[in-house]
This record gives structure tokens, sequence and C-alpha cells, in this order.
């Protein structure tokens, strides 16, 4: 065991050795000079910036953008932070320059391209409204050679007239082909397009529509396909409701009529009693000298085709109907429908330009690709011209007759087309094309048009129809006059709300009530319907309209005269005229003026009347009175004040 100094001794040894690392190590950091640590801060610290200790210190360079980008790209609108995030200026001051030049905004306030443009030449910079109307980004998509000359175009032609009067045989023999089979008891269902194609290497494209009705559904949706209308007449039966309706709709479509006078081979046709029918609707036979021309025709014995054919060409001739074929494709939708295998599909008119499959579409509101096209014969084909009409499957929805399609060059430009149609149908609620009622037209006169109000007539017997065409007829004035657009026997129908709506008109009915269909589309495109039992009273009624829009005359009435006698000045009120009564009664209710030397100085209303101290309503001839002007103090001794009426008096026809 050891002893005590021993254990001392081993204690200090091992405190001796747990020093020497320690000291070694400050003899270590001893023998470092001040370059090396200048060393270590070079390689472990960042550089730090040399400080100009001599001369002007540098400033902060103010660099303008180039002109390029001094352009601010506006789409309707933007918002105040948008605008200032654009410009790269602060937003107070923009606030600022805004409320300086009477504009009150705040950050998220929407300004519109006028305001923009306004506030940006302020900050050096130029606004520029990017913002382009369906029309204008269909003109920026359509490709190809858009201003290559024009080429004549085959005329596309409607074919109308009354129920069973011949005009799908005489279609069916023109395209020599059996179609009349194919419908229903030989009624045509659906709209036809068919193009024909003459011994002479001329085209036709012919549209047989069932009755009008798709006709004016078009027509009403602002889409006009029609060059040329053939209304079909049977001789042996004569002028119909539905020949009446055909004619009215194509006199207001403004397209040239040609009159076939069908079944001449059938006993009992009368030629001669149809021309004598169609002059009461202004058709003449160029024979009897007027403008129209008459062809007369057998469709089952195929007489007098050939003759129809070339008046129609002759007449195409004469519109010159050209069409550019060598740009994309545009034209209307003629029909269309939800096929169970295929999908929607569209039966379309190219009016202009050609579609070729595979061609990106945009029909209406609906984008779509041409994945199929069929002709009017049933065969599959790859490009259709001016005046094809042909089926196209590859639309993404249904899409509606009479709306109108367009080639464009890519699958966005189609979709961005159909997109801003949709969100501008949704704004807007589909109206007649000037649909009025008797009320709006005073609006109108006002603004100095001769006025013609058109009217569709309808009566229970024709005696009451005639008698009130020629009535209204005579009713007409130099400034405003009634124009009968149709007018038959029978219930106001869908056909009579349409053509009032398209022709902006009014539908009058005596003795006849609108079908639930008619009132339902009469309520959405705001056309006026009126029905009557007594005949004057409908003519009472237009005449009371017509007459509220001339101008009433005015009447004015003098009723008293009162001379100044005296003037006084009242505190807070002003000047008084102490007058006498020299004629008739002074009124205060009524309108006065004040005449000096016989000069009217000032017309205006008694601000008081009063005998004495009392207020008074009127103050008759040989009483005195004092009488204060309303916003006029210049009255002085000798100055006559009249009060008078004016009455309008409503002119009569």
């Amino acid at each position: 065991m050891p002893t005590p100094a021993e254990s001392y001794e081993e204690e200090r040894r091992r405190e001796e050795k747990k020093k020497k690392p320690a000291a070694a190590k400050e003899e270590e950091v001893q023998i470092f000079n001040a370059a090396d640590f200048r060393k270590r801060e070079v390689i472990f610290q960042p550089k730090k910036k040399k400080v100009a200790l001599r001369g002007e210190t540098k400033k902060t360079q103010i660099t303008t953008p180039k002109a390029s980008k001094r352009i601010i790209k506006v789409e309707k609108a933007m918002s105040v932070n948008e605008l200032a995030m654009a410009m790269g200026v602060k937003v107070s001051l923009l606030i600022k320059t805004l409320m300086n030049n009477g504009v009150t905004a705040n950050i998220n306030t929407a300004l519109d391209f006028d305001t923009i443009s306004l506030i940006t030449p302020e900050f050096n910079f130029e606004a520029e409204n990017i913002y382009l109307t369906p029309e204008q980004m269909i003109d920026a998509a359509a490709f190809g050679e858009l201003k290559a000359e024009s080429i004549v175009r085959a005329p596309v032609v409607t074919v109308m007239g009354h129920v069973d009067h011949g005009k799908t045989s005489l279609l069916d023999t023109i395209r020599k082909a059996n179609v009349v089979a194919k419908e229903a008891g030989g009624i045509t269902q659906h709209i036809g397009a068919y193009k024909v194609k003459l011994d002479d290497g001329k085209e036709i494209t012919f549209l047989d529509t069932p009755g009008h009705e798709a006709f004016t559904q078009m027509r009403a949706r602002g889409a006009n396909v029609t060059d040329i209308a053939i209304i079909v007449v049977a001789a042996d039966d004569g002028v119909m409701p539905q020949t009446a309706e055909a004619i009215n709709h194509a006199k207001a479509a403004q397209v040239p009529i040609v009159i076939a006078i069908n079944k001449i081979d059938k006993p009992g046709a009368n030629v001669d009693r149809i021309k004598q029918q169609l002059t009461e609707y202004e058709i003449v036979s160029e024979a009897w000298g007027g403008s129209n021309i008459f062809c007369e025709v057998s469709a089952t014995k195929k007489i007098g085709i050939k003759e129809l054919l070339e008046q129609v060409l002759l007449v195409a001739e004469v519109e010159d109907l050209k069409a550019n074929a060598q740009r994309s494709g545009t034209g209307i939708v003629i029909e269309a429908r939800l096929d169970k295998g295929r999908g929607p599909v569209a039966t379309l008119l190219v009016q202009d330009g050609t579609i070729r499959t595979g061609d990106n579409i945009v029909v209406g509101s609906v984008a779509g690709r041409v994945r199929a096209m069929i002709n009017d014969r049933g065969e599959q084909t790859n490009a259709a011209g001016p005046s094809d009409p042909v089926e196209i499957i590859g639309l993404s929805e249904s899409v509606f007759a009479g709306d109108r399609f367009d080639v464009v060059k890519d699958e966005s430009a189609a979709r961005a087309i159909a997109e801003v149609r949709k969100k501008d149908a949704e704004k807007s609620v589909p109206t007649g094309k000037d649909a009025v009622t008797l009320e709006d037209l005073f609006a109108k006169i006002q603004k100095g048009k001769v006025l013609e109000l058109n009217v569709v007539l309808k009566a229970d017997v024709t005696g009451s129809l005639e008698a009130l065409r020629g009535m209204l007829e005579k009713a007409g004035t130099d400034e405003v006059k009634v124009k009968t657009i149709h007018s038959h026997v029978g219930g106001i129908s869908e056909s009579d709300v349409l053509l009032a709506s398209t022709s902006g008109g009014v539908v009058l009915g005596f003795n006849v009530r609108p079908d639930t269909k008619a009132l339902q589309i009469a309520k959405e495109r705001n056309v006026e319907i009126k029905t009557y039992t007594i005949i004057y009273e409908l003519l009472d009624d237009v005449k009371k309209a017509m007459g509220g829009l001339l101008k009433p005359t005015l009447k004015e009435t003098v009723t008293g005269r009162a001379e100044v006698r005296e003037v006084f000045t009242v505190p807070k009120v002003g000047n008084i005229a102490g007058c006498s009564v020299v004629d008739g009664k002074v009124t205060r209710s009524y309108q006065c003026r004040l005449l000096r030397d016989g000069t009217i100085i000032y017309t205006g209303k008694p601000s008081s009347l009063k005998r004495f101290k009392d207020d008074v309503r009127e103050v008759a001839s040989g009483f005195e009175c004092g009488i204060g002007i309303e916003n006029f103090n210049d009255i002085k001794v000798g100055d006559i004040i009249e009060t008078f009426t004016v009455e309008e008096i409503a002119r009569k026809l």
C-alpha cells in the first residue's frame, strides 16, 4: 500500500500531463502573425465593397422602357391594381392621377378602355384594345385565298306553297328521283336540300320546305338563305291560305318570286283565274304588264319543267350571285337533329368558301370538327363548295336551324368563338327583329321618321277581312302609314306571330283568338296581339294609336291681364308687383308672362297671389292684388302680367 506522500506525487504527475497539451496549443497560437489572420478572413468571409473616398458617388439611373413595352393591352377592362402593375407605378400614384381626372376609384375598381386610354399617356404609356367581337374573331380565324376572284355560284331556290299543291312532286320531277314515297303520307316532314345539275352543266340548289314554317323560323333567327322563291299554285285549286302566307314571307324576305302554276293537265284547271287572284297580292304576270314570271307546269306529266328552270337561271343571272370558293367555308344550318347512332347531325348550306373533312368548325355557340360529310345524294364527300348542301357529323352539341357556321384555322379559335357567342346568348334574350307595340310608335315618330305600321290581320270571314283591309289602307296619312303585310281568314297562329316579329309589326284579330303556342311566342318575342269583336273598335284603336303619333296642336288661351301700378320689395322674398286686374281673371295655378312695351320679357309661374294679406286662387277684373313671379325680380311700373293656359289638342286622322 503506497504511502500518502507517494499518492500525492502520482496525483501531481497526472495533472501535469493534462496541462501539457493546452500549453502546447498556446505556444502554437503565439507563432501566428497578422498576415496569416488576414488570409483566413479572405478565405472565409465575403469581400467587402470598396467605398469611394474621393469624387461624387454614383446615382441610380432611371431607365425608360422601349416603345414596344410601353403599350398596355386591354381586353374590355382592367382593375386599378392590374393597370398599376402593368405600368410599374405605385397604386396610390395611379389613384391620385385618376382622381385628378375626375374618376373616383380604389385598388379593385374596374376601369374601361376609354378611361385607361385617357390615363396611360400621363405615365408615357399607350393603351391598346385587344377585345374582339365574335365577327372579328371569325375574320381573324378565316384562312385560304380571302381576296380571290369570286365565281358564279348556283342559285338557292326555296319551293313554297299550299299543302298538296305539288311542291315535292315538282321537285321530284326536277331531280328525276322519287322522294315523295319516303315522306309520311306524301307530305314533306322536314327540310330537304338538293342540288340539281341541268343538261347544260348549270346547277340549282333547291330547298323543299314543309309549307313555309321553316322559312319563317330561319328568317326569325336572322338567316336569309334563299336567292329565289318558287311559289307553287295548283291550277285546279287556286290561291289558298298557305299560298298567301308564302307570298307574304317571300316579300318580307325581299327575294324574287317565280310563280309555278302546277297541275295544268287536270280538268278544271283555270290559269287566268289564278293570275287574277294573285293580282290581289301585287303579283302581276309579265303577260299582263307586270314584273313577275309565271310558268305553267305539270309535275306528273313533266310539262313546262325545262322552261321553269330556264326562268330560274335567268333571274339568277340578273341577281349576279357570286362567291369565293378558295377561302374557308361559311354558311347557314338548314336542318339539325340528334341521331341515335351518330350523335348531333346538321345539314349545312355553304354560302361562301369551301368546307372539307377534318376542318375545325364553329356552328352558333358549338365548336366541333368535321368528321364526315354526306351530300344530298347520300354519298360520302370530302369537300363542299358554295351553294352545296351537306350533312356533317362531329359536333359536340345539337345546333339550331338558322345558325351560322364558320370554318376556322384551329380548334382553339373555334372554342374561343363558341365561348364568346355562348356568353352573348346568355346576356340577351332573343326577341323579334324590331318588335313593337302600338304605344312604342310614338317614340319613333318624334325622331322625324315617316312611320309604317306593319299589321298582320286575321278575321273569321272573308267579308270582314276585305272591309278591314280597305279601311286600314285609307286610315294612313303622310306621316303615318298602315301596311298590311299579311291578312287571312282563320285563328291567330304561331306563323302569324313570327311574321309580325320579323317584320316589326302587330297582330290584329277580328272575331278570332290566338292559340296557346302563338301566345307563348308572342310573349317571348314581345309581339302585341289585339283581338276585337266590333269592327269599328279595331279601326278606332288603330286610328287612336296613329293619331297619338301625330304631333298635337297647341292652343293657348289668355285668362287674365293685370297692370303693374307699384313695385314692393319684401325681404327674403323679392319684388312683388302691386297690380290692378284690367281684363279677365288672374289665376295663381296658370302660367304667366311679363310684357313690357308689348315685348315678352319673361315667362314662368306666379309664386304668390294675394289680396290684401290673404292668399287667393284668383282675382277678377277691377280688383287689386299682389303678384310675385317665380325666380324673377325685374318688375317695373307699367308692365303687364298675363296669365294663360296651353292646351294640347290631339290631331285626328
